[in-house]
């Protein structure tokens, strides 16, 4: 568990590196910037995803090329564009606005080229039903952005729905399943939980700028408490990239429910399917 706050850094509000999570690859910044503001980054040996959390940007990469992050009122609105900087890159965002940025990041090994993804273009997808209704923007995975390790998504669940449910792990290489590192990074109002268990057993408040970090064990549910809703990012890297899941065996039953309930009418947010 990771606080706001805890190992901030200057402008970035929160800070989690593969060193300071003990593992190999995945990371995440959260950049805050002030009307005029600006920060220059190198990307060193991980590539990375920048999203706009609140508030637009340009994005100048190596110098040789810029991006408009067109970004939005707040992470209810609909997905963000996205902006894919290369490993081995220094870029700048420069905020005339002021605003709050994600910087996802996986160590690599292939250099690609930087890339511009439009909010249009993301994915939006209604998971779940009834009380497991949630909006998923796959704005980092296979098939959507090109990377080489980085997969990405953020999730919004209603007050008072579970996400994350039926619990799932991904720390394991084998047949329909690959390990990854994860991290969930949250935005919410009031109260929400989180749930972890496996080698370890935790159950924790989270609050807006709080990050959980994930290793390896079964993760889920993400709780909204009833009023309340959530938002997280999850940001995952592993020695190859796919995303496959293996659900707990005990709650796993849940999904054959989904078909018999209608999807929660609250969704979608933002104005988008």
């Amino acid at each position: 568990m990771v606080r706001r706050h805890e190992g901030a850094q200057g402008a970035f509000a929160l800070e989690v590196t593969p060193q300071s999570a003990g593992w190999e690859r995945a990371g995440l910044r959260i950049l805050e910037l002030p009307s005029g503001g600006s920060q220059t980054i190198r990307t060193q040996d991980a590539e990375v995803a920048l999203i706009s959390l609140s508030g637009s940007a340009t994005v100048d990469v190596d110098g040789s090329v810029q991006f408009t992050l067109h970004g939005r009122p707040g992470v209810l609105a609909g997905p963000s564009d996205v902006v894919y900087v290369p490993r081995d890159a220094t870029f700048s965002v420069i905020s005339p606005r002021g605003g709050r940025f994600a910087l996802c990041s996986a160590v690599c090994t292939a250099r690609l080229q930087p890339a511009h993804l439009p909010a249009a273009d993301v994915p939006v997808e209604l998971r779940g039903t009834g009380s497991a209704s949630r909006q998923v923007h796959n704005f980092g995975v296979p098939g959507v952005l090109e990377a080489d390790r980085l997969i990405a998504c953020e999730v919004i669940t209603p007050g008072g729905n579970w996400s994350s449910w039926p619990p799932h792990k991904h720390d394991e290489e084998r047949d329909g399943e690959t390990r990854l590192e994860e991290i969930y990074y949250y935005e919410t109002e009031g109260p929400a939980y989180q749930r972890v268990y496996g080698s370890a057993d935790v159950l924790t408040q989270v609050r807006t700028g709080d990050a959980v970090l994930i290793p390896h064990g079964w993760h889920g549910p993400s709780m909204a408490a009833p009023g309340y809703d959530l938002y997280y990012l999850n940001v995952m890297a592993g020695s190859q990239r796919a995303w496959l899941i293996r659900d707990d065996p005990d709650h796993a039953w849940v999904r054959e429910t989904w078909p018999s309930q209608p999807v929660d009418p609250r969704l979608p947010y933002g104005g988008q399917t």
